[in-house]
């Protein structure tokens, strides 16, 4: 029903080696909180982020957002580390850097469930997702959104898959479209979310919406970003029209009085509305929620 999918339009890098940012990272709104431990950490502070991190999901509460950790890959000596204090800490979400194939994400996932063991968490708390930063992890998409029961979604992550493809990012963002979709699509066919990489030009705001505008019409749940005045931004184009929401009333309407009517068939004016349909109605009162466009009772606010 409405109000039950959990909304990830926006996912926060927070730098896991920055204590005032740690601290605050709840007060901005975003759907999820990403701590870094991989790009945005030196070598030489890597085990000084993880145990600040650690510290931090032990005293502060980041309210009701989504709190997810991007580990170092398992190609370095900090990735059985990261996951064994991560999973102690009771992360919500696992973030593998690179990755390439299921093996990848199996092989996380026997890390975590030996953690989740050791350490006393409930088997299977610990929810993984992947971040795709390669022409042979795009390739293999769809064995990566559906290698365990764990994972919540992929990422595209632009600058290195833009590396590896020998190019780089532009303005009207072609050099990743076929990226864009194919991770999409892996993430519908596997029933997980799909993150649309970060917009790294905090001067270009234009820019950032008009990306933000693509990648919502493409069917992306949300987009990663790396600062908190691109919070709304987000939030803005996600917000459905008050036409949206007076149309998902109506089939709200509808399903209250087929329920009533102990009716499996659920009409408006006469015509069958379909499960598509129905779905689509509970996302957009499920935005308008967030967005404090409706009261508690459903009803749409005028402005």
């Amino acid at each position: 029903m409405a109000g039950t999918e959990l909304l990830r339009r926006t996912m926060m890098f927070v730098p896991g080696n920055n204590p005032g940012l740690i601290k605050d990272a709840g007060i901005f709104g975003a759907d999820s909180i990403m701590f870094d431990l991989e790009d945005a950490v030196s070598l030489a502070e890597k085990d000084a982020a993880r145990y600040l991190v650690y510290q931090a999901l032990q005293r502060f509460d980041y309210g009701e957002a989504e709190l997810v950790v991007r580990i170092n890959g398992l190609d370095t000596p900090f990735y059985q580390n990261d996951i064994k204090a991560m999973v102690k800490a009771g992360i919500d979400v696992i973030r593998l850097p690179k990755t390439e194939s299921a093996e990848m994400v199996a092989d996380l996932e026997k890390l975590v469930a030996a953690a989740e063991e050791e350490f006393g968490r409930p088997v299977g708390s610990t929810h993984l997702m992947a971040a795709i930063e390669s022409a042979k992890g795009v390739v293999n998409a769809n064995e990566i959104a559906a290698a365990s029961d764990r994972m919540i979604g992929i990422a595209l992550s632009a600058e290195d898959y833009t590396t590896d493809m020998k190019t780089h990012r532009y303005p009207d963002g072609q050099e990743l479209l076929y990226a864009r979709n194919v991770i999409l699509h892996a993430a519908r066919a596997a029933g997980v979310a799909a993150f649309d990489t970060v917009f790294t030009n905090l001067d270009d705001e234009e820019g950032f919406i008009r990306e933000t505008e693509l990648i919502h019409q493409l069917g992306f749940d949300g987009k990663s970003v790396i600062n908190p005045r691109q919070i709304p931004l987000v939030n803005q184009v996600y917000q459905p029209s008050k036409q949206e929401i007076l149309n998902a009333q109506n089939v709200m309407a509808a399903i209250e009085e087929a329920q009533r009517r102990g009716s499996g068939v659920i009409a408006i004016n006469g015509q069958m509305v379909d499960r598509p349909v129905v779905m689509r109605a509970e996302r957009v009162m499920n935005l308008a929620k967030a967005n404090h466009l409706v009261n508690q009772e459903g009803q749409y606010i005028e402005e």
